[in-house]
């Protein structure tokens, strides 16, 4: 691809999709719309990945892309619904940080990986690599900021599922990276899904809550601000 090519154009685009879908992930006070706005951003991402199967003529990037929308768009968040309906939530999301400085900071973090990534990669990739590796890192900081940020459980195993968005995202945009690579690091972040899945079924039975802030008063420690 070159660097004025429609090719780079439209992959850019899907890839400020995935980013901009982790700032309406931060956004969102509700479950509900945090569950939607996780699918949409797994669509997203499996659109990449068929693009980028596309422009660089790797036809095992679509098995990426078939394995992202069915997992990130349709089953992760069907299984999540089903889980907020199951125990019984129906409420806003609690957050140990504002929205406002919260989007404060993940625009700061987008800012940083812009300057990290950039200079560090200048002359050694590509450019199309080189913005996607930059747009990559923005959306593992921010599905960091979002476990950060928020006290939900539920939400912050959303956080870590978009965190795992990033991983692919980048792997995606290497033209060198082979497949093995993407599906271990789908693999290994799934499981991190899976236990803390369990997890919040323990701390919803045991305690009555998803407020993660409880587990400090249990361990007889002073609840963060």
């Amino acid at each position: 691809m070159s660097f004025a090519s429609p090719a780079y154009d439209i992959a850019h685009l899907l890839g400020g999709g995935v980013l901009l879908l982790s700032f309406v992930l931060l956004y969102q006070r509700r479950l509900e719309a945090v569950i939607n706005a996780f699918a949409i951003q797994g669509g997203l991402l499996a659109a990449a990945a068929a693009w980028q199967a596309y422009a660089q003529g790797e036809p095992e990037l679509y098995m990426t892309a078939v394995l992202a929308f069915g997992a990130k768009a349709l089953l992760i968040p069907v299984a999540l619904r089903l889980l907020l309906r199951r125990l019984g939530l129906h409420r806003t999301v609690e957050t140990a940080l504002g929205v406002g400085p919260s989007l404060l900071a993940a625009v700061a973090l987008v800012g940083l990986s812009v300057l990290v990534v950039l200079p560090v990669t200048a002359g050694q990739a590509q450019a199309v690599s080189r913005e996607n590796l930059a747009l990559a890192l923005s959306v593992v900081l921010l599905g960091m900021l979002m476990m950060i940020s928020r006290r939900n459980a539920i939400s912050q195993v959303i956080g870590l599922l978009s965190l795992e968005n990033g991983l692919i995202l980048a792997a995606i945009g290497v033209q060198v990276m082979p497949l093995v690579v993407e599906l271990s690091t789908a693999a290994l972040v799934l499981m991190l899904a899976l236990v803390a899945g369990i997890v919040v079924f323990l701390l919803r039975d045991r305690l009555a809550t998803l407020d993660t802030g409880t587990l400090h008063r249990q361990r007889g420690e002073a609840e963060p601000p």
